[in-house]
Protein backbone atom coordinates (compact mmCIF):
# COMPACT_ATOMS: atom_id res chain seq x y z
CA UNK A 1 0.00 0.00 0.00
CA UNK A 2 2.93 2.41 1.15
CA UNK A 3 4.40 1.98 -2.80
CA UNK A 4 0.78 3.75 -3.75
CA UNK A 5 0.56 6.49 -1.46
CA UNK A 6 2.30 9.59 -3.41
CA UNK A 7 0.46 8.70 -6.90
CA UNK A 8 -2.55 7.99 -4.87
CA UNK A 9 -1.95 11.59 -3.51
CA UNK A 10 -1.51 13.22 -7.26
CA UNK A 11 -4.81 11.51 -8.03
CA UNK A 12 -6.63 13.29 -5.22
CA UNK A 13 -4.72 16.67 -5.77
CA UNK A 14 -6.02 16.31 -9.76
CA UNK A 15 -9.49 15.73 -8.45
CA UNK A 16 -9.10 18.85 -5.99
CA UNK A 17 -8.01 20.82 -8.65
CA UNK A 18 -10.74 19.50 -11.85
CA UNK A 19 -13.40 20.32 -8.83
CA UNK A 20 -11.94 23.84 -8.55
CA UNK A 21 -12.55 24.43 -11.95
CA UNK A 22 -15.94 22.80 -12.41
CA UNK A 23 -17.30 25.08 -9.33
CA UNK A 24 -15.43 28.42 -10.72
CA UNK A 25 -17.00 27.80 -14.24
CA UNK A 26 -20.52 27.68 -12.60
CA UNK A 27 -20.93 23.68 -11.72
CA UNK A 28 -23.10 22.16 -8.77
CA UNK A 29 -26.28 23.53 -10.44
CA UNK A 30 -25.84 27.20 -9.76
CA UNK A 31 -26.14 26.31 -5.93
CA UNK A 32 -24.26 28.46 -3.32
CA UNK A 33 -25.50 26.84 -0.03
CA UNK A 34 -22.22 24.86 0.73
CA UNK A 35 -20.69 24.25 4.20
CA UNK A 36 -17.14 23.52 4.72
CA UNK A 37 -16.22 20.21 5.89
CA UNK A 38 -14.47 19.33 9.04
CA UNK A 39 -11.79 16.70 9.79
CA UNK A 40 -9.17 15.82 12.23
CA UNK A 41 -6.32 18.32 11.03
CA UNK A 42 -3.01 16.53 13.28
CA UNK A 43 -0.25 18.81 13.69
CA UNK A 44 2.98 19.21 15.96
CA UNK A 45 2.75 22.57 17.92
CA UNK A 46 4.76 25.82 16.06
CA UNK A 47 8.02 25.88 17.85
CA UNK A 48 11.62 27.65 18.01
CA UNK A 49 12.41 24.66 16.24
CA UNK A 50 10.46 25.41 13.31
CA UNK A 51 11.31 28.15 10.44
CA UNK A 52 9.67 31.26 10.96
CA UNK A 53 9.06 34.47 9.10
CA UNK A 54 7.24 36.54 11.87
CA UNK A 55 6.57 35.95 15.77
CA UNK A 56 6.59 32.96 17.10
CA UNK A 57 3.81 34.12 19.27
CA UNK A 58 1.52 35.31 15.88
CA UNK A 59 -2.09 35.93 16.00
CA UNK A 60 -2.36 33.05 12.81
CA UNK A 61 0.41 31.23 11.76
CA UNK A 62 0.44 29.64 8.15
CA UNK A 63 2.15 26.41 7.61
CA UNK A 64 3.28 25.85 4.23
CA UNK A 65 4.76 22.16 3.59
CA UNK A 66 6.13 22.92 0.20
CA UNK A 67 8.23 20.96 -2.66
CA UNK A 68 11.36 23.00 -4.38
CA UNK A 69 10.54 21.80 -7.43
CA UNK A 70 6.64 22.06 -7.52
CA UNK A 71 5.59 25.12 -10.07
CA UNK A 72 2.89 26.15 -8.11
CA UNK A 73 5.29 25.89 -4.65
CA UNK A 74 7.64 28.63 -6.89
CA UNK A 75 4.67 30.71 -7.51
CA UNK A 76 2.71 30.29 -3.87
CA UNK A 77 6.52 31.57 -2.50
CA UNK A 78 6.20 34.74 -4.08
CA UNK A 79 1.54 35.02 -2.56
CA UNK A 80 3.61 34.41 0.75
CA UNK A 81 6.20 37.04 0.20
CA UNK A 82 2.98 39.05 -0.46
CA UNK A 83 1.32 37.76 2.94
CA UNK A 84 4.05 38.76 5.01
CA UNK A 85 4.23 42.44 3.53
CA UNK A 86 1.06 42.96 4.10
CA UNK A 87 1.00 41.83 7.49
CA UNK A 88 2.58 42.53 10.96
CA UNK A 89 4.61 39.99 12.01
CA UNK A 90 2.48 39.77 14.88
CA UNK A 91 -0.29 39.19 13.46
CA UNK A 92 0.48 36.37 10.55
CA UNK A 93 3.85 34.18 10.28
CA UNK A 94 4.92 32.04 7.84
CA UNK A 95 6.16 28.59 8.89
CA UNK A 96 8.00 26.56 6.45
CA UNK A 97 7.84 22.23 6.29
CA UNK A 98 9.13 19.60 3.62
CA UNK A 99 6.80 18.33 1.92
CA UNK A 100 8.93 17.17 -1.38
CA UNK A 101 6.64 15.12 -3.85
CA UNK A 102 9.33 12.55 -4.95
CA UNK A 103 7.84 10.20 -7.89
CA UNK A 104 7.27 13.68 -9.51
CA UNK A 105 10.45 15.96 -8.52
CA UNK A 106 13.22 12.86 -7.73
CA UNK A 107 15.41 16.29 -6.87
CA UNK A 108 13.18 17.84 -4.62
CA UNK A 109 14.56 15.69 -1.51
CA UNK A 110 17.73 16.50 -1.45
CA UNK A 111 17.20 20.60 -2.30
CA UNK A 112 14.83 20.36 1.32
CA UNK A 113 17.98 18.73 2.51
CA UNK A 114 20.03 21.83 1.54
CA UNK A 115 17.92 23.79 2.83
CA UNK A 116 18.32 22.36 6.14
CA UNK A 117 21.79 22.22 5.62
CA UNK A 118 21.85 26.15 5.24
CA UNK A 119 20.30 26.40 7.93
CA UNK A 120 22.48 24.08 10.49
CA UNK A 121 25.23 26.74 9.45
CA UNK A 122 23.62 29.72 9.75
CA UNK A 123 20.35 29.41 11.59
CA UNK A 124 16.70 31.20 10.85
CA UNK A 125 18.19 33.57 8.98
CA UNK A 126 20.47 31.45 6.33
CA UNK A 127 17.51 29.10 6.04
CA UNK A 128 15.39 31.95 4.18
CA UNK A 129 17.88 33.33 2.75
CA UNK A 130 18.74 30.42 0.93
CA UNK A 131 14.89 29.33 0.12
CA UNK A 132 14.66 32.72 -1.37
CA UNK A 133 17.77 31.96 -3.95
CA UNK A 134 15.95 28.23 -4.52
CA UNK A 135 12.95 29.68 -5.45
CA UNK A 136 13.94 32.42 -7.37
CA UNK A 137 16.12 30.80 -9.37
CA UNK A 138 14.82 27.48 -10.21
CA UNK A 139 12.38 27.25 -13.24
CA UNK A 140 10.75 23.95 -11.17
CA UNK A 141 9.99 20.38 -12.53
CA UNK A 142 13.51 19.10 -11.84
CA UNK A 143 15.60 21.86 -13.93
CA UNK A 144 18.01 23.10 -11.39
CA UNK A 145 21.56 21.05 -11.41
CA UNK A 146 22.15 19.15 -8.23
CA UNK A 147 25.81 17.80 -9.58
CA UNK A 148 26.37 14.67 -7.70
CA UNK A 149 22.63 14.23 -6.61
CA UNK A 150 20.94 14.69 -10.28
CA UNK A 151 18.13 12.39 -11.01
CA UNK A 152 17.23 10.88 -12.91
CA UNK A 153 20.17 10.15 -15.48
CA UNK A 154 20.49 10.80 -18.34
CA UNK A 155 19.07 14.35 -17.93
CA UNK A 156 15.21 14.20 -18.92
CA UNK A 157 14.32 16.61 -22.15
CA UNK A 158 11.35 18.74 -22.34
CA UNK A 159 8.69 18.56 -25.52
CA UNK A 160 10.67 19.65 -27.46
CA UNK A 161 13.05 17.90 -27.27
CA UNK A 162 16.05 19.65 -24.97
CA UNK A 163 17.05 18.94 -21.77
CA UNK A 164 15.62 20.27 -18.89
CA UNK A 165 19.02 21.88 -17.64
CA UNK A 166 22.65 21.87 -18.70
CA UNK A 167 24.47 19.31 -16.60
CA UNK A 168 27.64 20.00 -15.26
CA UNK A 169 30.57 17.55 -14.43
CA UNK A 170 30.75 17.74 -11.12
CA UNK A 171 33.98 19.68 -9.65
CA UNK A 172 34.41 17.26 -7.13
CA UNK A 173 33.15 13.81 -5.25
CA UNK A 174 30.55 15.99 -3.31
CA UNK A 175 29.88 18.72 -5.66
CA UNK A 176 26.22 20.22 -5.26
CA UNK A 177 26.00 21.88 -8.97
CA UNK A 178 23.87 25.16 -8.10
CA UNK A 179 22.43 23.80 -3.75
CA UNK A 180 26.33 24.52 -3.63
CA UNK A 181 26.59 27.67 -5.54
CA UNK A 182 24.13 29.10 -3.61
CA UNK A 183 25.66 28.10 -0.53
CA UNK A 184 28.87 30.02 -1.69
CA UNK A 185 27.07 33.36 -2.69
CA UNK A 186 25.79 33.04 1.02
CA UNK A 187 28.87 32.60 2.58
CA UNK A 188 28.20 29.44 4.03
CA UNK A 189 31.42 26.90 4.24
CA UNK A 190 31.20 24.86 1.24
CA UNK A 191 32.85 22.10 2.26
CA UNK A 192 30.79 21.92 5.14
CA UNK A 193 27.44 22.32 3.17
CA UNK A 194 28.40 19.25 0.86
CA UNK A 195 29.00 17.02 3.49
CA UNK A 196 25.79 17.35 5.17
CA UNK A 197 24.00 17.38 1.48
CA UNK A 198 26.02 13.49 1.18
CA UNK A 199 25.83 12.21 4.80
CA UNK A 200 22.08 12.51 4.56
CA UNK A 201 21.76 14.91 7.78
CA UNK A 202 18.82 15.51 7.48
CA UNK A 203 17.20 12.63 5.76
CA UNK A 204 15.15 11.54 8.59
CA UNK A 205 13.60 15.23 9.16
CA UNK A 206 12.37 15.83 5.56
CA UNK A 207 10.72 12.51 5.69
CA UNK A 208 9.07 13.32 8.92
CA UNK A 209 7.75 16.40 7.66
CA UNK A 210 6.54 14.28 4.59
CA UNK A 211 4.31 11.92 6.94
CA UNK A 212 2.85 14.85 8.70
CA UNK A 213 1.89 16.52 5.94
CA UNK A 214 0.20 13.38 4.91
CA UNK A 215 -1.08 12.30 7.51
CA UNK A 216 -2.72 16.15 8.58
CA UNK A 217 -4.77 15.78 5.04
CA UNK A 218 -2.13 17.00 2.48
CA UNK A 219 -2.52 15.28 -0.97
CA UNK A 220 -0.40 17.47 -2.87
CA UNK A 221 1.63 21.15 -3.06
CA UNK A 222 1.60 23.28 -1.89
CA UNK A 223 -0.41 22.52 1.42
CA UNK A 224 -1.26 25.02 4.02
CA UNK A 225 -2.74 24.80 7.66
CA UNK A 226 -3.95 28.28 8.93
CA UNK A 227 -3.04 27.59 12.94
CA UNK A 228 -5.26 30.48 15.06
CA UNK A 229 -4.96 31.78 18.50
CA UNK A 230 -8.40 31.58 19.33
CA UNK A 231 -11.21 29.16 17.66
CA UNK A 232 -12.37 29.93 14.53
CA UNK A 233 -15.53 32.34 14.87
CA UNK A 234 -18.78 32.25 12.56
CA UNK A 235 -17.50 34.78 10.50
CA UNK A 236 -14.37 32.85 9.07
CA UNK A 237 -16.96 30.34 8.38
CA UNK A 238 -18.98 31.95 6.30
CA UNK A 239 -16.01 33.48 4.29
CA UNK A 240 -15.00 29.89 3.72
CA UNK A 241 -18.30 28.71 2.86
CA UNK A 242 -18.74 31.83 0.40
CA UNK A 243 -15.01 30.81 -1.27
CA UNK A 244 -16.22 26.80 -2.02
CA UNK A 245 -18.64 28.13 -5.35
CA UNK A 246 -14.93 29.65 -6.51
CA UNK A 247 -12.73 27.25 -5.50
CA UNK A 248 -14.34 23.75 -5.08
CA UNK A 249 -15.75 21.83 -2.12
CA UNK A 250 -12.38 20.45 -0.23
CA UNK A 251 -10.30 23.36 -1.04
CA UNK A 252 -10.74 24.33 2.53
CA UNK A 253 -11.07 22.00 5.52
CA UNK A 254 -12.01 23.26 9.18
CA UNK A 255 -10.49 21.06 11.79
CA UNK A 256 -13.23 19.17 14.69
CA UNK A 257 -11.29 21.46 17.73
CA UNK A 258 -11.99 24.96 15.38
CA UNK A 259 -8.49 26.30 15.98
CA UNK A 260 -7.13 25.10 12.40
CA UNK A 261 -8.21 25.56 8.65
CA UNK A 262 -6.14 23.13 5.89
CA UNK A 263 -5.47 24.66 2.10
CA UNK A 264 -5.29 22.93 -0.62
CA UNK A 265 -3.02 24.52 -3.86
CA UNK A 266 -1.84 27.73 -5.00
CA UNK A 267 -4.35 30.11 -4.38
CA UNK A 268 -4.34 34.02 -5.01
CA UNK A 269 -3.22 36.88 -2.11
CA UNK A 270 -6.89 38.07 -2.19
CA UNK A 271 -8.45 35.01 -1.43
CA UNK A 272 -5.89 34.45 1.33
CA UNK A 273 -6.49 37.86 2.06
CA UNK A 274 -10.00 37.23 3.01
CA UNK A 275 -9.43 34.13 5.22
CA UNK A 276 -7.12 36.14 7.02
CA UNK A 277 -9.10 38.99 7.37
CA UNK A 278 -11.62 37.15 8.73
CA UNK A 279 -9.38 35.35 11.53
CA UNK A 280 -7.68 38.79 12.55
CA UNK A 281 -10.89 40.61 12.90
Amino acid sequence: MQNYSIPLAIIIAGALIAGAVYYSNGGGGGSTNFTTRTAPIELRAVSAEDHIRGSLDAKVAMVEFSDAECPFCKQFDTTMHEVIAAYGPEDVSWVYRHFPLEVLHPKAPKEAEALECAAAQGGNDMFWKYSDKLYSTTNSNNTLDIGVHNTPKPTPTGPDGKPYYTEKTPRSSSDAGQLSDFAVELGLNKAAFEKCLKDGTFTEKIAADTEEAANSGGSGTPYIVFISKETVGKDTKDVLNSLISAVGPDTFVLSEDGFRISMSGALPFDIIKQVLDSLLN
